[in-house]
């Protein structure tokens, strides 16, 4: 049976924010083998678990694949496969790796074409390659994602201006009060999202940022970068009594703003409205602070306004984008349908054969005329000689084509050391000069 990649996910779409966070697996979470052992069925597996999604990419064999993901899935976060399969997307094969593609390049994420994501897939890449879970099919297959979101950076405008969801939450906060000149920023985390975050707040100028965080030393390297001010996180209670909006983007497993907490805030404030944005999954902001009167809670899904006219101004550019990543990923496809040892013997044996006969025309054309004799009796010497130097390797191959990964190595060197996938050029190929003949 051969290998497939597989794909399976829950992201912006496909469930809400509250199923989202049941689901989400934290960093100190996100070793893959503790996730999704991998044996036989299940050879390499990557996970990216970003504020927006949770995806497991796995490259296996056999009907089992699916339903071992989600139990493991589901038994990490503490509850049943019932609750997180009709959530879950699954995506196989050339699906599998076109969704891949279209994350990577932007195009499937809440804000069309934001940055954020690419970086995202590289650390999760660099924690499966150390964590010895990525191997010969998902690094050829990472790498592949990476330069197909070059392309569409550099083809296309799908991410000239593109925002991101810290765009977003500052980009409703500018609407909620119209200019920002003289309120207080609580921007809560000191993660990328709420960096992001305080850099667009900066842009507009006026209003004083407060930053916050549990490792305190965050809090002041991201308070002198934007000419704010910081406090330690047990002072959040207070220093939530004199804000005006709260952006908060922690990584923490449970809510650091609760009800309990809110109450007596709100009290002090005196009918003083708060307004809070919070953009990360899990939660930041407990969901029933938003029954308190005077606070507006929102959340990553209540971005939709600011996200749909993004999209709306890109959509030209992103089917520009959808045509590079159809044909990347097509690509990829193929070269995964050559990993097969009969396709590999194959392109072997025709390669060398279209070498030698190239040459002999060559040969054929400097000597002058040959009778139709002479000419036949070249090609079948040629053909022998072309035999007989693919009969070793092609032998070894087949032999060793068996064992488990070795063989699928074995496959992937012989198609570099043959160049069958037209990948390697010569040194001298890149200054511009013809080599000597």
């Amino acid at each position: 049976m051969k290998r497939t990649v597989y794909l399976f996910g829950l992201n912006h779409r496909s469930a809400d924010v509250a199923v989202r966070e049941s689901f989400a697996l934290s960093d100190a979470e996100c070793r893959v083998c503790d996730v999704i052992p991998l044996d036989a069925a299940i050879t390499e597996a990557l996970i990216l678990s970003t504020c927006n999604r949770v995806e497991i990419l796995a490259v296996g064999e056999g009907e089992g694949v699916r339903q071992k993901v989600l139990e493991c899935w589901a038994g990490q976060c503490g509850r049943s496969c019932d609750e997180l399969a009709p959530h879950v997307y699954m995506h196989e094969g050339t699906d599998a790796v076109l969704h891949l593609f279209r994350v990577a390049s932007g195009l499937d994420s809440l804000v069309l074409g934001e940055p954020q994501i690419l970086g995202q897939l590289k650390d999760a890449y660099r924690k499966a390659l150390e964590q010895k879970a990525s191997k010969v099919i998902l690094n050829r297959l990472l790498h592949k994602a990476f330069m197909t979101a070059k392309r569409v950076r550099t083809e296309t405008g799908v991410a000239s201006s593109a925002v991101s969801v810290s765009y977003a939450a500052v980009s409703l906060a500018r609407r909620i009060f119209g200019d920002l000149q003289g309120k207080t920023v609580l921007v809560v985390g000191a993660g990328e999202m709420a960096e992001l975050a305080a850099t667009h707040l900066a842009e507009g100028q006026g209003a004083h940022l407060a930053f916050t965080n549990r490792t305190y030393e965050r809090a002041m390297v991201l308070a002198t970068r934007f000419k704010g001010s910081s406090f330690p996180f047990d002072e959040l209670p207070v220093r939530l009594e004199e804000a005006d909006i709260v952006i908060s983007s922690t990584g923490a497993p449970e809510p650091v703003i609760t009800l309990e907490m809110m109450r007596p805030v709100m009290k002090k404030r005196r009918d003083k409205p708060l307004f809070c944005i919070d953009i990360a999954v899990p939660r930041d902001v407990e969901d029933a602070v938003s029954t308190l009167d005077e606070v507006y809670l929102y959340n990553i899904d209540d971005l939709s306004e600011v996200v749909a006219s993004n999209r709306a101004a890109r959509q030209g550019e992103a089917r520009k984008a959808e045509g590079i990543v159809a044909d990347e990923a097509e690509r990829f496809c193929a070269w995964m349908h050559s990993l097969g040892l009969q396709g590999t013997i194959a392109d072997i044996v025709h390669r060398s054969e279209s070498i030698m006969e190239e040459e002999l025309e060559k040969t054929l054309r400097r000597i002058g005329p040959v009778t139709p004799e002479t000419a036949e009796a070249l090609r079948l010497m040629i053909a022998a000689m072309a035999k007989k130097l693919n009969h070793d390797p092609i032998t070894y191959l087949k032999r060793r084509y068996t064992e488990e990964d070795t063989g699928m190595r074995l496959v992937t060197l012989a198609r570099s050391l043959f160049n069958l996938d037209g990948e390697n050029v010569p040194d001298d190929a890149h200054l511009g000069r013809k080599r000597r003949p």
